[in-house]
């Protein structure tokens, strides 16, 4: 696939200056900024109401901003949100599909919404089955596909007219990992080709497949950088323990100081920490006193789950006490 249309090429793909959404006295988005690049795979991570959805809502144009601005293939999102929906694909959670309709139904219906010529309906149509691997289905009813095959038809339907830029909302949510991971190998190859795309996930592993991330909090951008930056920026030292008895020794672990988080990890944990050196020995020492058999302790390379863990648990460390103050 070759996007046909590049708005305003001298301009980034996506820029946000400060961009805030309000929705009474709740800040859902707050002073947002950051810029991604032409062509780049840019991952939007957060947790459940980070704001991340409230964000690509505002992007796309379907959401007016309450502060702030930003631009989207070089054309305002507030003053121009017609110009940045000709040149956008946006694929939701719910995979953006109408279940009672047949497949090519569905691809019928999107290419009339982005007003594709005929002469370039039927070549589209086809491009989309192939795609997804529906050929032989075009007449099922959508309801009946299994969510792989909803996903990659939802994404057809979404870049049916070639946009440079398209929006993935969780595009992944409640599939199986082979069809993850085929869909990642269709967005390569949009990335590939030219294509911008901007991407939500919580699934960690998906994180490390783009090219930069940015991880929001409770409406704020708390870190932006490439996965290894972001891993190599870690303050903290990550510890993992494995432990006949995670659960009970999680409770002695979270109590000891110089222990700043600690969360169960597989049939272990993994233990964030000030120094590890420090810790180590007594953190062993510590599961002793307590009858628990576990190995030893052993610094490790954090993934990015660790890191924005210890983001996330950094800034609630860091607010408290504002909080506290207010009640």
């Amino acid at each position: 696939m070759t996007p046909r249309d590049d708005g305003r090429p001298d301009q980034p793909a996506v820029v946000l200056r400060d961009l805030g959404k309000r929705f009474g006295a709740f800040a859902a988005v707050d002073r947002l900024s950051l810029t991604v690049g032409r062509g780049e795979i840019f991952g939007f991570l957060g947790p459940n109401g980070a704001g991340k959805s409230t964000t690509i809502r505002m992007l796309c144009g379907l959401l007016a901003p309450s502060a702030g601005g930003g631009s989207v293939a070089g054309f305002d999102i507030a003053a121009e949100p017609e110009r940045i929906k000709e040149r956008i694909g946006y694929m939701s959670q719910k995979f953006s599909l109408y279940e009672d309709l047949t497949v090519e139904e569905n691809i019928d219906f999107y290419a009339g919404i982005y007003r594709l010529p005929a002469a370039r309906r039927e070549a589209r149509k086809q491009w989309v089955l192939a795609m997804a691997g529906l050929e032989g289905r075009r007449t099922a009813l959508t309801a009946t596909l299994s969510g792989g095959w909803k996903q990659r038809l939802a994404l057809g339907c979404a870049i049916l007219h070639e946009p440079p830029i398209i929006f993935l909302d969780e595009p992944t949510a409640g599939v199986d990992p082979l069809s993850r991971r085929s869909f990642w190998a269709l967005i390569y190859q949009l990335a590939d080709a030219g294509v911008t795309v901007f991407v939500t996930t919580h699934y960690m592993d998906e994180a490390e497949y783009c090219d930069r991330l940015g991880l929001i909090y409770r409406g704020e951008l708390i870190a932006l950088g490439t996965p290894e930056a972001l891993k190599g920026a870690m303050r903290e030292d990550l510890v993992e323990i494995s432990c006949d008895q995670p659960q009970a020794a999680l409770a002695i672990v979270e109590a000891l100081p110089g222990v700043h988080h600690a969360a169960l990890f597989g049939r272990g944990l993994h233990v964030v920490a000030a120094d590890a050196g420090t810790a180590i020995p007594v953190l062993a020492a510590a599961l002793a006193r307590a009858g628990l058999r576990s190995g030893p302790p052993e610094r490790i390379v954090p993934s990015l789950e660790d890191v924005f863990v210890s983001l996330i648990e950094a800034r609630d460390r860091q607010t408290a006490p504002q909080a506290e103050v207010v009640r």
